[in-house]
């Protein structure tokens, strides 16, 4: 095993959720990637049910103290860098040697140009969470990038040279080898790492 984790090199895809990311780690060969690792990651401290949506106030209204805001925003960094601290710290225990990761996100669009108070507030959230998450783990010196959902099994079909609908059977076979279920988080994030890979 150990000589297989020092052929490939392995890359890990998130896919990026409000308070939390699945994490997919996967190794090559780019081909035929398999899967090392899945888990879900706290990008917020439960303990602080504001920090899961820093820019909510009550009732669903966008928060705009901006002393709570930076509050929030300072628990979800102390959380997910101890997330990512301890995730690349499990990996490298294993023996596995992860240098790329690849966020999978559901929008880029500037909350700027949201004119809706509440729904700005969740994009503000929606670019936290990725930002933070991205800032840790090149922190920790990896590689990001950000794969935007929607978008994603057009731009692996060009990368890996692959139809969608065969990316699609790879992703699903990848998961069969899992034990639990394999959701949609779970095979965003996979093609995600498997991006990555490439």
């Amino acid at each position: 095993m150990s000589q297989d984790r020092q052929s490939f090199r392995a890359a890990v895809g998130f896919r990026v959720k409000t308070g939390w990311a699945t994490a997919v780690l996967l190794a090559g060969p780019v081909q035929s990637p398999r899967i090392l690792d899945r888990r879900v990651i706290d990008l917020c401290d439960s303990a602080v049910p504001e920090s899961k949506q820093p820019y909510h106030a009550a009732m669903g209204q966008l928060e705009e103290n901006d002393a709570k805001v930076e509050g929030r925003v300072k628990i979800v960094r102390r959380v997910t860098k101890a997330s990512v601290l301890g995730l690349l710290e499990d990996y490298r225990d294993a023996g596995w040697h992860v240098r790329d990761a690849s966020l999978a996100v559901g929008s880029e669009i500037d909350p700027a140009s949201i004119k809706n108070p509440h729904i700005r507030a969740h994009a503000l959230e929606g670019r936290l969470f990725r930002t933070v998450l991205e800032d840790a783990l090149q922190a920790c010196g990896l590689s990001c990038s950000i794969l935007v959902e929607r978008r994603a099994y057009s731009k692996a079909t060009s990368v890996l040279s692959q139809s969608e609908d065969k990316l699609k059977r790879t992703v699903l076979e990848i998961g069969r080898l899992q034990n639990g279920p394999w959701r949609a988080d779970e095979k965003i994030a996979a093609l995600a790492a498997w991006l990555s890979l490439a």
